[in-house]
């Protein structure tokens, strides 16, 4: 069967590859931790299970407006307000099918034929295949130093008359590294004086560490919605654990996301309305079920810390927010793929390489689960890694023997 050569360039998420094998894994019976998925472990806040369950029983589930139902853009227009201190309006607003929705939206409404998209690495995985979905270029800007934090001059070196956007994901995925807010307002300076698009992806902007506060985004420009070249995106499954609801959304200005509403209104209609009235719920709601997550994840990046730290040769940066740690494997492997492939036949223990990310030697570790398996599976890395350790050990029914 012959298929579009636009297609066939698309590389298979290794997330979403991840999550299939470890399945399959554990429906052999397979003691299997997952350090691959980036999803906490909370339940959904009850007063958002609670309205759609009111959704659902009053049997009026048709379609909603394409960019959304008003009484959730009015949410996320009073959460704009209280968590970025910049006043909207609901037509600055599109609902979404989730925030890796809407940034392919956005990059769809934005970006030509030839376009470049600069992405900062170390990236989310999807990012470049998304920009080469929309016949868009990636250029990656890999810090000099070798650290998590790039310069505005190696942003500034990469652009060009081609460059459309810049990607900016803060707390970032894969790391967990927090951009100073110096960094991300020469940015925004350079981006309105350049006349380039800015792509905030805020979805872990909830989950910081250590009391740390970073300044809103639009706090670095004197410029209103309408005319900022500021693009923030958002969502609910990160901050409150509702991954499944699949409910994102873009701020933007009133051009850009009329544009996006035609786009999705000829691609997939609408979100569900279910999942909309949950999301409305979750942002109206206690916000106590954040704090409750953010404290479990906190304690559990001070287990990995801890632990990855007593592995000698390791080199790890501690993660200021999201739930990822990106450690240096290199001492061990520098190859990440065959590295994260021992890790999973020998500990039963998934990661994600970070060639995936952009940077080599390095794997990714999502330490959003469960407390005791966080334990579990650091222990197993520690003893797949230590020489000196015994050579085979019991993982769930049966023994594992590890080949050097």
């Amino acid at each position: 069967m012959d298929i579009s050569k636009l297609a066939a360039s698309i590389a298979e998420s290794p997330t979403v590859k991840l999550n299939a094998e470890a399945a399959k894994l554990r429906a052999q019976g397979e003691a299997i931790v997952h350090f691959g998925i980036g999803e906490p472990k909370n339940k959904a806040p009850m007063s958002a299970i609670s309205s759609a369950i009111e959704k659902l029983n009053s049997g009026e589930v048709k379609y909603a407006p394409s960019d959304g139902l008003p009484s959730l853009k009015k949410a996320i227009v009073r959460y704009t307000e209280k968590n970025y201190g910049r006043t909207i309006d609901p037509a600055n607003v599109i609902v979404s099918d989730g925030a890796k929705h809407s940034i392919f939206n956005v990059l769809y409404a934005l970006i030509n034929p030839g376009d470049q998209v600069i992405i900062l690495a170390p990236y989310w995985v999807s990012y470049p295949e998304m920009v080469k979905m929309v016949n868009g270029v990636p250029v990656i800007v890999t810090p000099a130093d070798g650290s998590f934090y790039p310069k505005l001059s190696e942003i500034e070196k990469a652009v060009t008359p081609s460059t459309r956007a810049i990607i900016i994901n803060s707390p970032n995925n894969p790391s967990g590294a927090i951009f100073s807010d110096e960094l991300v307002g020469e940015i925004v300076e350079f981006c309105e004086r350049k006349n380039i698009y800015l792509l905030t992806d805020d979805i872990y902007h909830k989950l910081i560490f250590d009391g740390k506060k970073i300044a809103p985004v639009y706090n670095f420009t004197k410029k209103d919605i309408e005319s900022t070249n500021v693009i923030v995106i958002n969502g609910i499954s990160k901050t409150y654990g509702m991954t499944g609801f699949r409910v994102g959304w873009v701020v933007a200005n009133r051009k850009l996301v009329k544009v996006m509403t035609n786009i999705q209104g000829q691609i997939t209609t609408c979100n569900s309305p279910i999942c909309q009235v949950a999301a409305e719920a979750a942002l109206n709601g206690d916000q106590s079920c954040v704090d409750t997550l953010r404290d479990t994840i906190e304690k559990n990046r001070d287990t990995v810390m801890r632990e990855l730290q007593s592995i000698p040769g390791m080199k790890v940066v501690k993660p200021q927010g999201a739930f990822y740690c990106f450690p240096d494997f290199s001492a061990f492997n520098k190859d990440s793929m065959a590295l994260a492939d021992f890790l999973l036949k020998k500990a039963l223990v998934v990661t994600v390489p970070g060639k995936e990310f952009g940077m080599e030697g390095h794997l990714r570790l999502s330490y959003a689960g469960a407390p005791s398996e966080v334990a579990d599976g650091l222990a197993r890395i520690k003893w797949a890694l230590d020489p000196n350790a015994p050579r085979e050990i019991q993982i769930g029914n049966r023994k594992v023997t590890r080949d050097w």
